[in-house]
């Protein structure tokens, strides 16, 4: 949870909320398929469901009030994977930021799977 404080009290934002809006950003780039998630049984990467997305995403809080995000994506077959990996780091710092104020330290992005689109 980040916590800030202000002249008028403070403001807590929940992981939910951060990894909702790391997912949302990063499924908005064009060539994201969506969010995966590792299935418990088989331990495969599975494509997640809309609702589901944010299982996708990790926040790790650092000591400079600053956070680290983690995206677990299945992109399209025949993406430039490099130049979309790019484009989701800086579309999630951005969007992180702008609608939470909080500094965005990095952004790791995990390709774990591709899909054939017909």
């Amino acid at each position: 949870m980040v916590t800030i404080q202000n002249k008028r009290g403070n403001i807590r934002i929940t992981d939910d909320v951060i990894t909702f809006l790391a997912g949302d950003a990063a499924t908005n780039c064009f060539g994201v398929k969506g969010m995966a998630g590792k299935s418990r049984e088989s331990g495969i990467y599975q494509l997640l469901r809309r609702e589901s997305m944010s299982k996708g995403v990790s926040v790790t809080y650092n000591d400079d009030d600053s956070i680290s995000i983690s995206l677990h994506i299945v992109v399209d077959h025949g993406v430039n994977v490099v130049a979309l990996c790019s484009s989701i780091m800086n579309e999630v710092s951005y969007k992180l930021h702008d609608a939470t104020g909080v500094p965005v330290r990095s952004v790791d992005v995990y390709v774990d799977s591709m899909v054939m689109t017909d």
